[in-house]
């Protein structure tokens, strides 16, 4: 064998080496950071109010996924898969958000936008508190510091090591989680996890799902226990949504039992209206989308349908940049809530301008 062709391949090896050592070093890495945290974990409150609920008053409750703060109306997340109605796929691009200052805007737009409706309580998914994907900016301590007497519960269900995928955009360092927010006393809290997809690799990409209760005394002796829910998205087929679902609806049936008043909002990942095709658009509905089976729920348990649900989606896919009319949207976001409760909602039209979510206000009474 030639000198030369000896070196090449010597070289080839030696590179072969390196990758395999580079390869199981990081799968090492990821596996010695990785950890499910565990099922039925209590959760700080901060900055408690003392003032407790009554029956028969008017409060309102706003849920909003604010998307870590990058999701401006161009923005596309690497994951999202869409297809044509002629049948050309689409897929998007990022994996951060494109700057520090546009994480910053986002997450002031989105406070402004919740500032307005004046609400009594907030449900947040994908707050992020110091993330690589949004520049390290503490979503969660802003929102503190805009609703000062509100208290504070946070529970986490994104926590990785540094994830260097995709290679060109790496999503980096996680940490985030659910934040509910609210101006009346909170007895407890409580992180309940869900089932979720542990296979390699996807439980590295996967975020730690969970929901969240609360419960806040009512003066007529009852409580209200409040949960804030995030589902799983990108899921091989809908079972694990059931199971899911399965899970939450198992403790709404025995609070509801026990005659307490029970609210259930966040991102449910379910279609919420009629139809996966309620709203005008060129795409076939994603493969994540799947309708919400309201049959499944707990006796005396029902969706709150916005009054305003066949104008205004909650969702949209981001797998390209939003136009309406064009991009696939749906209504993914809202409440659920039990039969002593009387509630109504309305989805909140942002324009997707500062998350790939529109916000969903519920103004209620406890009967």
């Amino acid at each position: 064998m030639p000198t030369v062709l000896k070196r090449v391949l010597q070289v080839l090896g030696v590179i072969v080496i390196l990758l395999v050592v580079v390869v199981g070093g990081y799968i090492i890495y990821l596996e010695a950071t990785y950890n499910r945290i565990a099922d039925d974990t209590p959760i700080n409150v901060e900055n408690n109010p003392s003032q407790t609920l009554t029956p028969a008053t008017t409060y309102k409750m706003a849920t909003y996924n604010i998307g870590f703060g990058a999701y401006t109306p161009d923005y596309t997340f690497f994951m999202d898969e869409g297809m044509t109605k002629d049948g050309k796929p689409t897929v998007g691009t990022h994996s951060t958000a494109v700057s520090r200052e546009s994480v910053e805007a986002c997450t002031n737009g989105a406070i402004e936008t919740l500032k307005a409706l004046n609400p009594d309580f907030l449900l947040l998914q994908e707050v992020d508190t110091d993330s690589t994907r949004s520049y390290n900016v503490n979503q969660k301590a802003a929102f503190e510091s805009a609703f000062p007497a509100f208290s504070s519960a946070f529970a986490v269900n994104f926590h990785s090591g540094y994830l260097a995928y995709p290679i060109g955009d790496p999503h980096g360092i996680v940490n985030a989680g659910l934040l509910l927010m609210g101006n009346a006393h909170v007895d407890n809290a409580t992180r309940y996890s869900y089932p979720i997809d542990e296979d390699f690799p996807t439980k590295f990409f996967d975020l730690d799902r969970c929901f969240a209760v609360e419960r806040l005394p009512v003066d007529n002796g009852k409580e209200l226990v409040l949960i804030n829910s995030h589902m799983s998205a990108y899921t091989k087929d809908g079972t694990l949504r059931e199971k899911q679902l399965a899970l939450l609806c198992g403790i709404m049936e025995k609070e509801a039992a026990e005659g307490d008043y029970v609210i259930v909002g966040g991102d449910w990942n379910h279609a919420l209206g009629d139809s996966l095709e309620l709203y005008e658009s060129n795409y076939r509905p994603p493969n994540w989308v799947s309708k919400f089976d309201e049959s499944l729920l707990p006796q005396g348990f029902s969706v709150v349908r916005a009054s305003n649900i066949e104008a205004v989606p909650t969702c949209r896919n981001n797998d390209e940049p939003y136009q309406k009319g064009h991009t696939y949207t749906v209504t993914v976001d809202g409440f659920v809530v039990s039969s002593n409760v009387k509630a109504t909602a309305q989805n909140i039209d942002t324009g997707f301008e500062y998350s790939d979510h529109n916000p969903v206000l519920l103004t209620f009474e406890l009967e």
